[in-house]
């Protein structure tokens, strides 16, 4: 079977696409990896059944999409021997921080589309935002949608800089949760359960927030409301958490994050 998508980089990411497309239905010989580690090769075929190529060849101009998963640090290197096989593809980047611009002019393409997932992508619980250039066709889109459908929700940008806000708010995202999770951990086993009990009630607490909220049509402030009765103990969680700036901190901490997504980019260029 000619394949029809190829992937540059066969890690953690590319693997969740993958294995979400295989579930919708695709064939491994329809799929191509490109991936310099001989132990992630060997992942890729126990895994999935895909073959990949330590090397690009000529079987990369079969592909009408190619999907970068590489490390953004060696992006423009790995387009180099790529871009003579692929002048005729979409381009799907996974890559955080890589301006299209710099894609395009490595890749001698205009049809370049980024997107940002997150980790939770990897269990097909993932939220990517995707930003197009304007050389990338209606039906162009709809096969990235249909791409990145398969690890979980997804929406589209208007604007390329806003990225790096997505990179700071679902990007990072997950650690932020994480982090607040180790926290509660530590809270509950200081004041007397177990660490696992602890954990299990964290991580629980989090999941069902998050389903709430995604059920609910109010907004978080009224759901937070509804937990919050004054002189509760809800209320006094929320009354320190307040006197320690907790709330502006934590907007800090993301435009930080952004912050840095914008000097990678600029850094990367």
């Amino acid at each position: 079977m000619t394949p029809s998508i190829a992937f540059i980089g066969g890690g953690n990411m590319a693997s969740a696409i993958i294995g979400g497309l295989l579930k919708q239905g695709r064939k491994p010989g329809d799929i191509l990896v490109v991936e310099p580690f001989e132990a992630a090769r060997a992942k890729l075929l126990a895994d999935y059944g895909i073959q990949a190529l330590a090397t690009p060849g000529a079987e990369l101009a079969h592909a009408g999409l190619v999907i970068w998963a590489v490390k953004p640090q060696t992006f423009k290197e790995a387009a180099a021997p790529i871009r003579p096989h692929t002048a005729a593809a979409l381009h799907l980047s996974v890559a955080a921080g890589i301006r299209s611009d710099s894609i395009a002019a490595w890749l001698g393409s205009e049809r370049i589309i980024r997107c940002m997932p997150n980790t939770p992508a990897l269990i097909g619980q993932g939220i990517t935002a995707l930003y197009a250039r304007a050389a990338v066709s209606p039906a162009d889109r709809d096969w990235a949608s249909a791409v990145i459908a398969t690890t979980g929700q997804h929406l589209w940008l208007s604007q390329e800089d806003q990225l790096d806000a997505v990179t700071a708010l679902s990007g990072s995202g997950p650690a932020y949760m994480f982090f607040f999770m180790e926290a509660m951990t530590a809270a509950g086993v200081e004041m007397g359960l177990e660490r696992a009990q602890a954990y299990q009630l964290a991580v629980a607490t989090f999941s069902g927030a998050g389903a709430l909220a995604q059920a609910s049509s109010e907004s978080p402030e009224t759901l937070r409301e509804r937990v919050t009765s004054k002189g509760g103990t809800t209320y006094a969680a929320i009354t320190s958490m307040e006197a320690s700036g907790v709330k502006q901190r934590f907007i800090q901490a993301m435009h930080a994050a952004r912050d840095r997504a914008q000097e990678l980019g600029k850094a990367l260029a």
